[in-house]
């Protein structure tokens, strides 16, 4: 069966009016329930995109379809209850006073009854494990919580597309663990369509089924996480490094010449390659090492 293609973005070129070329014919291709993350450095026309994909920019050449729809045949309203976008800073997009209002304000823009306004604020605050934030005033809001608020806010229009640019900046790494985890979750469970924007690489490889690599407004290279974190040399070009655990493992096995099978990602990788080199005999079980 074909997949279906939530996003299918052709061809798009941008030039902003200064004269920089921010897109240079960049095909973007997403399929319904994937979560694929767009991976850049800062300046290599990820933002753009966004915008492109959105409606807020349009493009001097290209396409872009949503959901099977050509962007500009598609009302603005009815663009975003199918895609919603969580800025990188959500005092952007935070205005109401208490959180309640805040997450309520698009689904009573769009003339829904109270009752299903005030269910919608539930399950969205519920998806984002904020619901005892409901009547919390915004300014007394930390900022890992303003980030889950801003979410909720969009999730509330039940899109079935959520573009996020770097979900995860500011946040510690406790916050950014709980961030992903829950975009794993809507992607998973509720199959939403999640497009990260990052430049963030450590946690890709356990959350995102294909990367792709922006540099200077193209596309470098799109795939799976391992085909893209194997290409050390693509990954060096367009600014960016591999995860701690890779960068480790490269490093063994190209200035020490350790016989490490293939580019782990993970520590659990890491872990069963390191293993494989070592000596049955030599190895201390669990159970060895408490006697």
């Amino acid at each position: 069966m074909t997949p279906i293609l939530a996003v299918n973005a052709s061809g798009i070129c941008f030039t902003y009016q200064e004269g920089t070329r921010a897109l240079e014919e960049v095909d973007f291709r997403i399929n319904s329930g994937e979560f694929v993350a767009m991976l850049a450095s800062n300046g290599s026309g990820k933002t753009t995109l966004i915008k492109v994909l959105i409606g807020l920019l349009k493009p001097e050449k290209g396409r872009v379809e949503i959901n099977g729809l050509e962007i500009n045949s598609i009302s603005k309203k009815e663009l975003y209850q199918q895609v919603g976008l969580v800025l990188q800073n959500p005092i952007d997009q935070l205005f109401a006073a208490t959180v309640e209002e805040d997450v309520a304000y698009g689904p009573r823009n769009l003339g829904l009854d109270e009752e299903e306004v005030q269910r919608r604020v539930s399950e969205a605050l519920e998806c984002v494990a904020a619901l005892e934030l409901r009547c919390r005033a915004i300014h007394h809001l930390s900022f890992g919580e303003q980030k889950r608020v801003s979410m909720a806010g969009v999730l509330a229009m039940k899109p079935s597309i959520l573009i996020l640019d770097e979900p995860t900046a500011g946040l510690d790494p406790a916050g950014e663990a709980l961030m992903m985890r829950l975009l794993n979750r809507l992607n998973r469970e509720q199959g939403i369509t999640v497009i990260l924007a990052t430049h963030s690489v450590d946690l890709l490889p356990l959350f995102a089924d294909r990367i792709y690599v922006l540099q200077r407004g193209k596309v470098l290279k799109q795939g799976p996480s391992e085909e893209i974190f194997c290409d050390y040399e693509m990954i060096t070009n367009a600014c960016l490094r591999l995860p701690y655990i890779a960068a480790l493992l490269h490093k063994l096995k190209q200035h020490d010449g350790v016989p490490i099978n293939g580019l782990p990602l993970t520590i659990g990788e890491a872990r069963m390659r390191l293993l494989e080199l070592i000596p049955e005999d030599v190895i201390v079980k669990p159970t060895e090492a408490t006697n």
